[in-house]
């Protein structure tokens, strides 16, 4: 009894802190499996359930009670949470519990944002508020009318309360932090935070920046006359709402199906989702409440992409430019069917802004791919346990002094073996000489061997170099030298590239190539700073690389037979393209295209922007290069021209 008192005083802390306070306790999947933990006990001790459960309430403090700035506006009709079902099972008891095993459902994903709730009388925009504690919101109509999705005046001059989730783009979330991170502001933990703490912005000005969207889902007061919900939200879409591509009616056995289908969709949205809603469909069965869920309707979860842990320990690995990345090690967590131990802590600079210290709890976010992000600390778990996270004075590699720039530690020692591996590493690379068959852990175990020492030791590789190494039989040994020959026929911009030159990519090496020839290496800082893109650092970094480096890149030059990048028909000369969506080949494919070509490459649309080149799931960019009237052409339209 003792414990489960806890719970529900530890679930009712979380709940407040999410929904009031906006300054999340715990994780999506704490708060999920603290609430299992009540409703088990709950389930088997009916006759002692506490009146503060949160299985009864939705908040064990009413909004009104707070005072936080914001005006407090009462929902005409209560904004209801939803009953949550995590597996097949938990699904199949839900729709036997409701006797719906022969009823239609409307389905849709469940974006991962913040709820909005929209009062709409003689056509206009009267009022938006937040959810809040279900019964109160917060006013943020000034917020609201900056947001372009969301209409001012609709075709409806009756009084209605439309329903549905502000939600940040990924790109767009992705491009706000490295604002932020510019700024040197804390970042948001993730694109929910993003868009709920938009909302609640002082100075509505800002709002049009973060390029929030509200997605409709559902209705509150109205008068409609509809028999069905995707009646009801055909018309509400047709007022002028956005619509996600995943909303249909479907029969009762085929929800798994389909709830299967858009978790393999998942990572490929625009915006974030964290589950599956499915209702009834027939709105004559939908009068059923509980005092917290509807009856009719559920969220089907899905495996968290965010799970807090600890940060037991963190490293310190050194780049090819020598740059010290302080690494995460946490104690290790399954988020989505892969166990993490390892997250990027990104500089030292974010180690402060976090606050951070060994043996905190904190979050951490993997999406698809993406290297896991160690994204929240949560200060108010700490138990004195912890400890500051220093900054090492010395390489860990070669143990020479760090160089402190701030933000960056920096090893300058030539000779740091760690520089030197990455490099070579960097130098085979894909992008760069593209050695096939000698990829990283090869370059690793011939470093450690000694069989290579600098970028040059790569082209005096040969059968002997390879003798007693497990694992290289002789058609192997003679791939990996085939491919060492045939790398030396090389663009003299992928050549460039592969030096890595500090601020110098891809893009920026090929402007030098295309601008200067071979004649790159004698030319000054002013020449470098007239280029398209380039500034003050670019610049400089390239005249020093040269400056320092002249004798390793002459004696490259004639080992390799560097060429200009042909470009003689320059078919997109002036001619600007942005790259969006996903696409049937990867993005440098079009990239190299382009550049080959004479055209220069943009990660925004704008007024100087020629083409946007679109792919399946676009995102604001999309929105964007239809506002400014860009032309937009898919991949065979591209091919085409």
């Amino acid at each position: 009894m003792n414990e489960y008192l806890k719970n529900i005083e530890l679930a009712n802390t979380w709940a407040k802190a999410y929904y009031l306070d906006e300054t999340p306790l715990a994780s999506d999947a704490e708060y999920d499996e603290l609430m299992k933990k009540i409703k088990e006990f709950e389930k088997n001790n009916p006759d002692k359930i506490a009146k503060n459960s949160p299985t009864l309430n939705v908040l064990p403090l009413k909004l009104d009670k707070i005072n936080d700035g914001f005006n407090k506006v009462k929902h005409l009709s209560k904004m209801y949470s939803m009953e949550d079902v995590f597996d097949e099972n938990e699904l199949k008891a839900w729709i036997k519990k409701n006797n719906a095993e022969d009823e239609e459902f409307f389905i849709e994903p469940k974006f991962d944002g913040a709820s909005l709730n929209l009062l709409y009388e003689n056509g206009k925009l009267i009022v938006a508020a937040t959810r809040g504690d279900g019964e109160i919101g917060d006013d943020v109509t000034l917020n609201a009318m900056q947001i372009a999705s969301i209409p001012k005046n609709i075709n409806y001059d009756k009084k209605i309360e439309i329903r549905g989730e502000i939600v940040i783009y990924k790109e767009d979330f992705l491009k706000l932090n490295e604002i932020k991170l510019q700024n040197n502001e804390s970042l948001f933990s993730n694109p929910r935070n993003a868009a709920s703490g938009s909302l609640r912005l002082k100075d509505s000005s800002l709002i049009k920046e973060r390029n929030l969207q509200f997605y409709p889902h559902g209705i509150g007061v109205n008068e409609l006359s509809f028999k069905t919900h995707k009646e009801c939200m055909d018309f509400i879409r047709s007022l002028g709402f956005l619509k996600d591509d995943f909303c249909k009616v479907v029969k009762a056995s085929e929800l798994q199906a389909e709830y299967l289908k858009l978790q393999n969709l998942r990572d490929s949205k625009k915006m974030m989702l964290d589950g599956f809603v499915l209702r009834l469909n027939d709105l004559s069965k939908c009068t059923e409440f509980t005092s917290k869920f509807p009856k009719f309707m559920a969220a089907y979860k899905f495996s968290p992409y965010e799970q807090i842990t600890k940060l037991i320990n963190v490293s310190f690995q050194v780049g090819r430019t020598g740059v010290i990345t302080p690494v995460g090690e946490v104690q290790s967590v399954n988020i989505d069917g892969v166990n993490v131990r390892f997250v990027t802590l990104h500089n030292f600079d974010e180690i402060k802004r976090l606050d951070l210290m060994l043996n905190d709890s904190v979050s951490i976010i993997r999406s698809g791919d993406v290297i896991p992000k160690l994204t929240s600390v949560y200060k108010q778990r700490r138990d004195n346990t912890q400890k500051p996270i220093l900054k090492p004075q010395h390489c860990p590699s070669c143990n020479e002094s760090l160089h402190d720039e701030g933000a960056l530690l920096k090893c300058v020692n030539l000779n740091c073996k760690a520089k030197l591996l990455n490099q070579i590493i960097y130098f085979t690379s894909k992008k760069c000489l593209n050695i096939d068959g000698l990829g990283e852990s090869i370059i690793t175990l011939l470093f450690n061997e000694g069989k290579i020492k600098s970028l040059l030791d790569i082209f005096s590789l040969d059968e002997n170099s390879f003798f007693a190494l497990a694992g290289f039989a002789d058609k192997k040994i003679s791939n990996i030298l085939n491919s060492i020959n045939k790398a030396k026929d090389v663009k003299l911009s992928s050549f460039i590239n592969s030096l890595g030159i500090e601020h110098i990519g891809e893009v920026a090496a090929y402007k030098i190539a295309s601008e200067f020839k071979n004649e790159w290496i004698n030319k000054s800082y002013d020449d470098y700073i007239k280029l398209d893109g380039f500034g003050e650092a670019m610049a400089s970094s390239v005249v020093e690389f040269i400056k320092i480096n002249i004798e390793l890149i002459n004696t490259l030059y004639e080992i390799l037979n560097v060429k200009i990048d042909e470009n003689s028909s320059l078919k997109f000369s002036n001619q600007s393209f942005v790259i969006t969506g996903t696409l049937s080949k990867e993005r440098t494919f079009y990239e190299n295209i382009i550049l080959e070509n004479g055209g220069k490459i943009s990660s925004s649309v704008s007024k100087k922007t020629t083409y946007l080149l679109c792919g399946q799931n676009a995102g604001s960019k999309l929105d964007k290069a239809k506002q400014l009237n860009i032309k937009i052409i898919n991949e065979s339209e591209f091919e085409a021209l």
